[in-house]
């Protein structure tokens, strides 16, 4: 059963790309890892996109496309799918890529010591099999609809297999993909430098020489530096930068839509959070009106404590959640806590925007008798002390690619960071239900019975979702913002003629 039917994106340019250049983007904070595998935030992600290759990748309109696989097809319960690579595939070091690097890179993946963010993102599969040098068949445990796409997943890049056996954790340092660059220079707190790879198996991309990844912990800093022409692109924008940046001239202010949220994430398992009267008082002291202009500036919609939206497919609404303070009352009381209780609140400094919930849901708290202490901490230390092992925090995410893949990064028992530690197993077989029917109007139903379990339990507050904010100079050429917003495509993009002249 043929289920590659993918429909690329059109061109955004109209008129014939230029070639050359040194295109600059501004980072808001370092690339702490160049491993493709383990990478976990956007500079990251950015980083190993544009030195590595993944068998699909993701379009802005969340189609899988191929990457280093031309085609694919499942058998009829698709608890088979073979993929097709792309011959005469070279890693940067010239040495060939075959489906032998396809199925150690994918075992590396699920392999539980590893502990790579994909292993939950990328389906269920039970075994990879080279059936020739250009084909790789995988083997999935249950049905599975989505794997093109899930296979597109930042972390579900190819290495090569003889540096998986002898040498793997030097990727962390080094980079030797198949992408459309190739390592110049790492310095993870200041700059990143690739070039052009001349090996790449689209000889028409990429169009520029060179790319620099120019880390700015100034958000300020890198906004001056585009208007003033020294980087090219923000890869993200805050609301209060994107006003000042819309009507400057030379300036493209690029939004879009997006299932992206910050959210407050309970440790389930913690009192006084494992008690779900608790967390649903706290879900009816917001103000989401107020949270979305507080949060987003009116670039964003206000969320229902599920992770879906409308930018999502198979979503469909519920009835929006209201504050209701007398209930909230009413429910700490029923808790065994009719004074309210204490507690800190966690919050990473980047983005800005986690401390802006955290203060948002503190004042509003207040209302209900409940006294919220915040505490802002450098992200790198959060990453570290509170993410996945905190009571009280809160998270930012990325919208992904379907509604499996939320669910499965943050919220099933298994899942990759299951940050709430909530373990609903009528939630789990809901999803893993969804996973193997193609049909679009019963997996809506499904995933619509999911949210109805989130939206009861609350295992985490999602009181607004943030439109997807950047900017660039006039003179780039095709990029768009992705609704993921951590795909990035700048393969495709181009600089014309206005543009600086960069020494290398």
């Amino acid at each position: 059963m043929a289920l590659n039917a993918y429909a690329p994106d059109i061109a955004l340019a109209q008129a014939a790309p230029e070639r050359g250049g040194t295109l600059r983007v501004a980072i808001d904070q370092a690339v702490s890892v160049l491993h493709p595998l383990l990478s976990r935030v956007n500079p990251e992600y950015l980083a190993a996109e544009l030195l590595y290759s993944g068998l699909t990748r993701l379009s802005v309109s969340m189609q899988a496309e191929p990457d280093l696989a031309t085609e694919w097809d499942a058998n009829e319960t698709l608890t088979e799918w073979t993929f097709k690579l792309r011959d005469n595939l070279k890693f940067h070091d010239g040495a060939a890529c075959t489906s032998a690097d396809v199925v150690a890179s994918f075992e590396a993946i699920l392999n539980p010591d590893f502990a790579s963010p994909a292993r939950n993102n990328v389906g269920p599969i039970e075994k990879i099999e080279a059936v020739d040098p250009l084909t790789v068949k995988f083997i999935l445990s249950t049905p599975y609809a989505d794997l093109p796409v899930a296979l597109a997943y930042n972390n579900a890049r190819i290495v090569p297999a003889s540096v998986i056996a002898n040498n793997f954790e030097s990727l962390r340092l080094e980079a030797n993909g198949t992408g459309p660059f190739k390592l110049v220079s790492y310095e993870p707190d200041r700059l990143v430098v690739v070039e052009r790879n001349p090996d790449y198996y689209d000889s028409a991309r990429p169009h520029v020489d060179r790319v620099e990844l120019r880390v700015f912990p100034d958000l300020g800093a890198q906004v001056s530096s585009l208007i003033a022409g020294d980087i090219d692109l923000v890869a993200t924008v805050e609301p209060n930068d994107f006003m000042r940046l819309e009507g400057e001239d030379g300036i493209d202010a690029l939004r879009a839509a997006s299932g992206q949220f910050c959210n407050v994430n309970f440790g389930t398992d913690i009192a006084p959070f494992n008690d779900a009267r608790v967390r649903r008082a706290l879900a009816l002291c917001i103000d989401r009106d107020a949270m979305v202009d507080f949060m987003t500036e009116g670039y964003g919609i206000k969320g229902n404590d599920t992770p879906l939206n409308e930018s999502y497919a198979f979503f469909k609404a519920l009835p929006q959640r209201e504050a209701n303070l007398e209930e909230a009352k009413r429910l700490l009381a029923e808790a065994g806590m009719p004074d309210g209780f204490e507690a800190e609140l966690i919050a990473s400094d980047r983005p800005a925007i986690r401390t802006q919930l955290a203060i948002a849901l503190r004042e509003m708290a207040k209302e209900i008798g409940v006294t919220i202490n915040v505490r802002t901490m450098p992200h790198a230390t959060y990453l570290d002390q509170v993410w996945t092992k905190g009571a009280f925090y809160i998270g930012f995410y990325n919208m992904q690619p379907t509604p499996d893949g939320i669910f499965k990064l943050l919220f099933t028992s298994d899942a990759a960071w299951n940050e709430t530690r909530w373990n609903n197993k009528q939630f789990d077989a809901l999803i893993e239900e969804a996973r193997g029917i193609l049909d679009a109007d019963k997996r809506t139903e499904i995933y619509t019975k999911a949210q109805e379990l989130m939206f009861e339990d609350v295992p985490s507050l999602i009181p607004a979702f943030f439109d997807v904010l950047g900017a660039k100079r006039a003179w780039m050429h095709d990029y768009a913002i992705h609704p993921r917003a951590s795909v990035f495509r700048l393969d495709f993009a181009w600089l014309d003629a206005n543009s600086p002249t960069r020494a290398s």
